[in-house]
């Protein structure tokens, strides 16, 4: 059946994946090459570098398909500013521009966008349109251990879904039911996120963490006022407390007045109070998903649930719903936000419109890890650092990990580059920064001197697979960081284990990335000498990047995430470079900063 290209674009995070037939043969985000946070645009390099990576041309791709219909899109636009008029006005003005000069004019703008990355692409082409929800439906549930399966996918919005509730059977993808605009769980907590001073789309993470330093005493405010949950996790919002709808902000002076407080301004201090508020909202969005997912286990009696959508990079809901679901196994697509929706439509053209056939691999996902981005080799590494003068070092494949594994027990942290870039927003051990979880000052040095960010944002570890029962409850085998766990593993709790304060959050729990050998090769080995040396078989694990960047793609972007903060040592593709022994003299570095 051929090459199927996939893309999201012109919302947040979009991005481009490619399938030969049921195969993931690649998938990026065009924030790795442009360097914009959560980038919009059309994901021009992205595509690029699938085709390059499958050595084809665009030409010779089947199937393009497009993750959601923005006739829909614009129809709920339409729908709602008549429903809430004369209110909107000013939003109305705004946004009608857009739609009628550019946005309802993409599949046009798509065709020229392939057509300038290939003239031979002829722009007269068909383009396939699918579900903004059942491409994520598809993202989560197509690539998964499961040969059926409940799929819930939950987030801000789509065209008119905020949730949807589909049956996977084999290749047949059944939707059963939804929740519409303006009702939207994702949307009631990016308010919150908006409420507390931090950027929509972007933060809610930011909230999450926050949110172990509160107390959730507005739970019982929310559920009052602000939404209204039924038997079955269903839910409507008060609208009375929002401005989504018409505004150019998420929330109404009402909300301001019902907790008291006005908005925090980016930048403000953060008080008790929004700690509380994060608490809170965590509290009651945790609640209504468990509430949700228990209706729906009772209803289909189907023992395994997907996940996708923004509200599955939860990583505290996503273990209270394997906690109290009543589901015995759940996979949550490690893409689940709009980048995501580009695997899905693909996957949704194979299976859907072409009636592909599925084969289901009970014992492992389809993912490859997420290590689905660029590589780079040692050759091109090297002219990198050949850009900036700086001097490496060459170690022997044998040697480099324990050498890596020594500067970590000495406290050093390591920028950590090897093999393909992640899809996703998660670090796995491709494009990490890496340091000593036995330090229990090192949180603070990392957020302050590495990632220049907020001091309460916690750090996760990445743990040897074997080692993870004696560590954490449960022991989760996830690979990709998307539940929580509670921490075991003080030394005076369970002899025989070396304790990791620096990768435990404050609430005692962490975000554990179980490190399998055989899906994840190079990740162990490294863990693995860190263990030999120091009897811990744990690192800490972030992502390679500062606040506010995309995570590392190529060499040069680790090559200034090393040089532009404190790491001390640059581990890439078998080099090593030590900060200390870089003259300050000799180094050539455009918008280095000391």
């Amino acid at each position: 059946m051929g090459y199927i290209l996939g893309i999201s674009a012109y919302y947040h995070d979009s991005a481009a994946c490619l399938l030969k037939d049921a195969e993931i043969i690649a998938a990026a985000q065009e924030e790795r090459f442009s360097r914009i946070k959560n980038d919009e645009s059309f994901p021009t390099e992205a595509i690029k570098f699938c085709l390059k990576f499958a050595n084809i041309s665009l030409a010779e791709v089947d199937h393009v398909v497009f993750y959601e219909k923005p006739f829909l899109k614009f129809e709920r636009l339409l729908e709602t500013y008549v429903h809430f008029a004369p209110r909107g006005l000013k939003s109305f003005l705004k946004a009608m521009p857009i739609w009628l000069k550019d946005k309802l004019f993409i599949k046009k703008n798509i065709a020229k966008a392939l057509h300038c990355i290939d003239p031979n692409w002829e722009k007269s082409r068909t383009i396939l349109f699918t579900d903004h929800h059942h491409a994520h439906a598809a993202s989560a549930f197509y690539p998964s251990p499961f040969d059926e399966a409940v799929v819930l996918t939950i987030d801000g919005v789509g065209e008119w879904a905020t949730t949807t509730v589909s049956i996977g059977n084999m290749a047949q993808l059944t939707l059963k039911k939804e929740i519409n605009f303006p009702n939207s769980l994702g949307l009631l907590y990016s308010a919150f996120t908006y409420y507390l001073g931090f950027e929509v789309n972007s933060d809610e993470y930011k909230v999450m963490g926050l949110a172990s330093y509160g107390t959730p005493v507005y739970k019982q405010l929310i559920y009052d006022h602000l939404i209204d949950v039924k038997a079955d996790g269903s839910f409507l919002l008060n609208m009375d407390y929002f401005d989504y709808c018409t505004g150019l902000k998420m929330t109404h002076k009402k909300f301001d007045k019902l907790f008291g407080h006005p908005a925090r301004a980016k930048g403000d201090e953060l008080l008790p109070f929004h700690k509380d508020m994060a608490s809170s909202i965590q509290k009651v969005t945790e609640e209504i998903m468990i509430k949700l997912t228990q209706s729906l286990y009772r209803e289909f009696a189907i023992d395994n649930l997907c996940i996708a959508g923004g509200v599955a990079l939860n990583c505290i809901i996503n273990s209270a719903i394997r906690q109290h679901s009543g589901f015995k196994q759940i996979w949550v697509q490690p893409a689940a936000g709009d980048a995501g929706g580009a695997l899905g439509a693909a996957y949704s053209v194979y299976y859907t419109h072409l009636s592909g056939l599925r084969n289901v691999d009970l014992q492992t996902d389809a993912m490859k890890q997420s290590l689905l981005g660029p590589s780079y080799t040692q050759k091109e590494v090297i002219a990198a650092l050949h850009v900036y003068n700086l001097n490496y070092e060459k170690v022997a494949h044998d040697v480099y990990y324990r050498k890596i594994a020594a500067y970590l027990a000495d406290g050093k942290v390591i920028a950590y580059f090897k093999g393909r870039t992640e899809f996703g927003p998660r670090a796995l051990g491709s494009r990490s920064i890496l340091a000593d979880p036995r330090n229990a000052e090192m949180k603070a040095i990392l957020n302050a001197k590495i990632k220049f960010r907020e001091s309460f944002r916690p750090f996760a570890p990445a743990i040897l697979a074997e080692f993870a029962d004696l560590y954490f409850s449960k022991g989760s085998k996830n690979r990709y960081m998307l539940f929580t766990e509670n921490y075991l593993g003080n030394a005076d709790k369970v002899p025989d284990t070396v304790s990791i304060p620096g990768a435990v959050h404050v609430d005692g729990t962490a975000r554990v990335q179980a490190v399998n050998k055989s899906h994840h090769p190079d990740f162990h080995q490294l863990i693995t000498a860190f263990y030999n040396l120091t009897g811990c078989p744990a690192v800490i694990n972030t992502s390679l990047n500062v606040m506010n960047e995309p995570m590392a793609s190529g060499p040069e972007d680790a090559i200034r995430c090393f040089l532009n903060t404190e790491i001390d040592i640059l581990a890439i593709e078998g080099l090593l470079i030590d900060k200390k022994r870089l003259a300050f003299e000799e180094l050539s570095l455009p918008g280095y900063y000391q």
